[in-house]
């Protein structure tokens, strides 16, 4: 099954670039406004002339302290899950010619969340020095964990996808997710008090968690998952017309999934391992950017995604921190508000899917 495989055809045309174009300009000067917008928008409000202050170091010490170190860290966070996140979810969907493809629908997440949960359980049997590891160096173990976990589950699943059609890789991707969170929840119970509070936390999903110092550790592996999601578009797009298509043009198929694999290894494990099972991002940006730029190309999309992602992040990040009174939000609790209809509305009138019986 392909998606949208008819637009994926031929060379791109004037207006396309155009839409393109277009709409990531659009997307970006959203993304910046939102981003200053999150600066200032909290249980302390802030003007953006303050936000500009603090930035430039010209602020007093509070105002800095609120920006550049509780602020700014969860607001490029937010930007560079959402991403990846949507550039894994473009990868993923032209992989296994699934408009319902992404982290989370596969399973994927679930191997990040079991990778992860087995390594916190571990630390409960190593000793005090792995404990202190843990702690010490949580993003570099979770990384690790998660993108064990990822990749496992991503390897499998673009085995299956060969042998199983589309509705029934969904409903496997779905009892990898119960399983997962069964297994889950009998590793988690040999845990020790640390490992539960670091599991416990991170399984809420959240771009808070995130320091300034955390950022690069995050911001390396999704940039090369970008660069190596670039190198593997033009076969991508050809792949959407099928495998026979693909290697009449001189495509390298198997190395386009390993490669396409690798990419999406990158992108996903480390924004699972610092912000937790984020869901339905990777799921429903893809579509935003096909609608945008006209076209099921790969190259194009890539950047539209990206934006598309960040500023989907951005807007609910703002609804889990605006100033409420008794209570806060999770996070996947506003993306599963937004993202579930979304789904329902694709299963229900996407030609791709109306298809599947």
């Amino acid at each position: 099954m392909s998606v949208h495989a008819p637009a994926a055809a031929g060379p791109i045309g004037g207006s396309l670039l155009t839409r393109s174009v277009v709409g990531g300009a659009a997307l970006s000067v959203a993304v910046l406004a939102l981003a200053l917008f999150l600066l200032g928008f909290g249980m302390v409000p802030l003007g953006l002339d303050d936000v500009l202050a603090a930035l430039t170091g010209s602020a007093d010490s509070m105002t800095t302290q609120i920006v550049r170190e509780i602020r700014l860290p969860r607001v490029a966070t937010a930007i560079i899950a959402g991403a990846a996140l949507g550039i894994g979810g473009v990868l993923m969907q032209a992989l296994f010619r699934n408009p319902m493809a992404d982290a989370w629908s596969l399973g994927l997440t679930a191997g990040g969340q079991l990778g992860v949960a087995l390594l916190v359980t571990a630390t409960a049997f190593a000793g005090p020095a792995a404990v202190s590891f843990l702690t010490v160096f949580q993003g570099i173990g979770l990384t690790a964990g998660a993108a064990l976990g990822v990749g496992i589950a991503a390897f499998a699943m673009v085995t299956l996808a060969r042998r199983v059609s589309t509705v029934t890789l969904l409903v496997v991707g779905l009892m990898m997710w119960f399983t997962a969170q069964g297994l889950v929840s009998v590793v988690m119970h040999f845990a020790n008090r640390v490992g539960g509070r670091v599991f416990s936390g991170w399984n809420d999903g959240t771009f808070s968690a995130v320091t300034m110092s955390d950022l690069p550790m995050l911001a390396v592996p999704v940039i090369a998952g970008m660069v190596l999601a670039a190198f593997s578009a033009k076969g991508l797009t050809t792949l959407l017309l099928g495998e026979t298509y693909a290697r009449s043009l001189g495509t390298d198929v198997a190395w386009l999934r390993r490669a396409t694999l690798g990419a999406v290894v990158l992108l996903v494990a480390p924004v699972t391992a610092y912000c937790g099972p984020v869901i339905f991002v990777g799921l429903i940006v893809p579509h935003f950017a096909r609608a945008i730029a006209g076209s099921a190309r790969i190259l194009p999309l890539l950047p539209l995604a990206a934006l598309s992602g960040a500023l989907l992040a951005l807007a609910a990040d703002a609804v889990v921190h605006a100033p409420w009174e008794q209570h806060f939000l999770h996070l996947n609790s506003v993306l599963a508000i937004v993202g579930a209809p979304v789904v329902i509305a694709l299963l229900l009138f996407s030609p791709s899917m109306r298809g599947q019986r």
